[in-house]
């Protein structure tokens, strides 16, 4: 099983063109033997504590392997929607893990 956690910084002003990408990337998920578990947008209030820019949204996805997140990057509906990501995206911080 293999976790992905994104934490996702936009572009000011371009909210509506993220929320555009993820209507199609999010639906692609479940298609990969994929699972969003948590999509959170986090509030200056449910921060404890900060030492990192407080991100427009973070993901928490499951995939049972790692060729099927590989086949998620790799989904030609999604990659056709790749230009609103890019126009809207300013960084992701991506992290693997592994339930132990």
């Amino acid at each position: 099983m293999l976790y992905i956690t994104q934490l996702i910084y936009i572009k000011e002003g371009f909210e509506e063109t993220f929320h555009q990408f993820e209507e199609i990337a999010i639906p692609a998920i479940s298609k990969y033997n994929g699972q969003l578990l948590l999509r959170m947008r986090p509030n200056e209030a449910s921060i404890i504590d900060a030492h990192i820019e407080k991100p427009y949204e973070i993901h928490i996805a499951r995939f049972e392997s790692d060729s099927d997140f590989e086949d998620f990057m790799q989904d030609e509906e999604r990659k056709r929607f790749l230009h609103l990501k890019e126009k809207s995206i300013r960084s992701i911080l991506l992290i693997k893990g592994r339930n132990i």
